[in-house]
């Protein structure tokens, strides 16, 4: 069974697959074994940025919630950063009339995984990557991977429409994660670990 590691890009998954669902509650490495049982999942690192609290106050408490119910399956969580700006755009029912509106996009994410992929195959620390995005910017480090490094790359689909062809035409093979397996990969209500307990949040 050939060594793996998984990275995952946590909001292309959670804005193509778990948003609006009851499923945000997600066990990764449940997630990983159960699509790819072939590989041995040696190490999962999951990419994200800390939210905002400015609608919602209890909305870092809960997502600091869940990634210390990552840590306790082993997932390593590497926190890029958000950036909010000013920023012009058009109005939808009046092209003509401009105006300005805070714009608030997550940064580093993408740019942390590439270069953690990169560095991981130089290293020969994996023998298989298993890549969780549909983001296009990711096609050329997994060719990469690929094609001069010699390792095999999988790429999960958290996507409900079809994946992205660049990524298609450059990975090993492709999965489509589903909804039966986010059904059936959620964490317990109540986790219990060496540190203590550690309870699903009652609304996300």
């Amino acid at each position: 069974m050939k060594k793996a590691f998984a990275y995952i890009d946590g909001f292309n998954l959670y804005y193509r697959a778990v948003k609006g669902t009851s499923y945000k509650w997600l066990n990764l490495r449940q997630m990983c074994e159960m699509l790819v049982p072939e590989y041995s999942i040696e190490q999962i690192k999951y990419f994200t940025a800390p939210v905002s609290g400015k609608e919602d106050p209890d909305k870092p408490i809960r997502q600091q919630t869940y990634l210390r119910a990552l840590r306790t399956v082993g997932v390593d969580v590497v926190m890029g950063k958000f950036l909010t700006r000013e920023a012009p755009m058009r109005l939808v029912n009046n092209k003509n009339q401009i105006v300005m509106v805070l714009k608030t996009e997550e940064k580093g994410s993408d740019v942390n995984l590439a270069a953690q992929l990169l560095i991981d195959g130089f290293d020969k620390r994996y023998e298989a990557a298993i890549v969780l995005s549909n983001d296009s910017d990711l096609t050329m480090p997994i060719q990469y991977v690929r094609d001069n490094l010699g390792l095999e790359i999988v790429v999960i689909n958290p996507d409900r429409n079809i994946t992205s062809k660049s990524l298609a035409n450059v990975s090993s093979s492709i999965r489509q994660l589903r909804k039966g397996v986010l059904e059936a990969c959620q964490f317990p209500d109540m986790i219990r670990y060496s540190k203590g307990v550690i309870k699903k949040p009652p609304t996300w």
